[in-house]
């Protein structure tokens, strides 16, 4: 079974990933994930939960992250269409605050790995969309947070087809960057 990994030029530690896929008479077959074959290939990523969204089309999911034992995820789109944002926020990293954005489709089968250390949020871009986040370690709702989506510190190009994209009010009152940066980096 062939699986092909492409790690990030810009943001170490994020990598994309195709997996398997057989399509024959019957239909077709998607192995999204091997734990032998992922550590092969130097993710370490030992399923703990996994969550599916379904949303509709024009709606901002995140920017999402644990502020305590956060988690890694393999975030896949089942059905539908989505740009996929991450953020590294990790406070001693070289690329502290850039942001890069991927397009993942139930078309495209590709997966995104999330390290640890990364918000992550999404745009969907059609009618119906399925979304499976695997996560390495459990979700715990008091350390829950993330940065708003529209930092202008950020400075995100999202891929909109609206001007009123559809947001929770959780999500559009999250953190901004530099709340962050006093709160868990001290500067």
């Amino acid at each position: 079974m062939v699986f092909t990994f492409e790690n990030d030029k810009d943001l170490e530690g994020v990598i994309l990933v195709k997996p398997f896929h057989a399509i024959d008479n019957r239909g077709d077959f998607t192995k999204y994930y091997e734990k032998g074959i992922y550590r092969e290939n130097g993710i370490i990523f030992d399923i703990f939960e996994e969550f599916v969204t379904t949303s509709k089309k024009n709606v901002i999911r995140g920017l999402h992250f644990q502020t305590t034992d956060p988690q890694a995820k393999l975030v896949t789109v089942i059905a539908g269409a989505i740009y996929d944002v991450v953020v590294d926020l990790r406070c001693n990293s070289k690329m502290f605050c850039q942001w890069k954005g991927y397009n993942l489709t139930a078309e495209n089968k590709l997966s995104l790995y999330v390290p640890k250390g990364f918000a992550h949020g999404f745009y969907t871009l059609e009618e119906n969309n399925i979304v499976s986040y695997k996560c390495d370690a459990p979700y715990l709702r008091q350390y829950d947070s993330g940065v708003v989506w529209n930092d202008p510190d950020l400075n995100i190009v999202w891929q909109f087809e609206t001007d009123s994209p559809i947001v929770s009010d959780k999500d559009s009152n999250l953190m901004t960057v530099n709340e962050f940066k006093h709160k868990f980096c001290g500067f």
